[in-house]
């Protein structure tokens, strides 16, 4: 069984694209089509944009989503695909991929959460950190003692805690007894209450979508479920905004499948995570076209 991941925000590095481009002549094309859906230019983010502005929520989202379709229709056009999953915003890219909505849609619609989860960010000073290691309940103690809240549980022992910036700081400071605590890469408290404004502007351009229900196998970061209704997945995109990731259930869901998951650029997160929690996958980081030749052919 192959699945695809498709890695979420703070994956993203500089020059990521560039290697792709090389290897896959029709990429530029695409890419510049799906920048023209979201009003980016995903080529030149991907290739020679700093990391400050690739970490950009309003960037980041766009290159990342647009970066896993580009590569995904370059990569596995006539091979047999069994289902996909998305990371946080990666689930954009993975509803494109299960044909729940079409990719210039889901560009469309992460422009829009972009914009809006940026708008929320800047609200207040807020940022996330990775919690690794430590007992759960002892972790989630000290989030919520800090006044945080848990926003991606990422299984392997690593727990994701967004909130004030001056929170955060003192976390990483303090961390949970065991536990290490490392600030990431994003402008936000994303998948928190902090988010909730931008929920609205991405519903008013979700409802101008008629979703499909997915072609392929699809699990939800709701619940770790596999998705039947295509329109209840394009609902809980939204939802998700403000609430956890429950990349843990997700990841249970996968145990028993012995499958083959393969992460799509900018990949190495997920991977990582699949290695650990997953003892029956065979888990494929596409770092770069040469990992492609690791992909079984079916």
């Amino acid at each position: 069984m192959l699945i695809i991941a498709c890695p979420g925000q703070g994956s993203q590095t500089p020059g990521f694209l560039s290697p792709w481009l090389e290897a896959y002549a029709q990429l530029e094309a695409t890419l510049t089509s799906l920048g023209e859906a979201c009003g980016a230019d995903l080529v030149r983010l991907g290739t020679t944009a700093e990391e400050e502005e690739i970490k950009d929520t309003a960037n980041a989202q766009r290159l990342i989503v647009g970066s896993a379709l580009a590569v995904y229709r370059a990569v596995f056009a006539g091979k047999k695909v069994d289902g996909v999953l998305g990371h946080s915003v990666g689930e954009y890219a993975a509803a494109a991929i299960a044909g729940v909505i079409g990719d210039n849609d889901a560009m469309q619609l992460v422009a829009r959460r972009a914009d809006a989860m940026a708008e929320a960010a800047a609200k207040t000073p807020n940022s996330m950190a990775a919690v690794l290691g430590g007992e759960e309940a002892d972790v989630l103690t000290a989030i919520r003692q800090l006044e945080l809240e848990p926003a991606n549980f990422n299984g392997s022992g690593q727990i994701v805690a967004a909130g004030a910036k001056a929170a955060i700081q003192r976390l990483v400071e303090n961390p949970p007894e065991k536990a290490r605590v490392i600030e990431l890469k994003v402008a936000g408290a994303f998948h928190t209450s902090f988010m909730e404004s931008a929920k609205e502007p991405v519903a008013e351009v979700a409802e101008g979508f008629s979703a499909k229900d997915p072609e392929i196998k699809l699990w939800s970061n709701v619940d770790g479920a596999q998705v039947q209704d295509g329109t209840a997945f394009l609902s809980s995109l939204v939802s998700q905004i403000a609430s956890p990731v429950r990349w843990d259930k997700c990841m249970a869901s996968l145990s028993g499948l012995s499958a083959t998951v393969v992460e799509l650029p900018p990949a190495g997160a997920l991977t990582g995570l699949i290695k650990r929690g997953v003892l029956d996958a065979t888990a494929i980081a596409l770092k770069t076209p040469a990992d492609v030749e690791k992909v079984p052919n079916s």
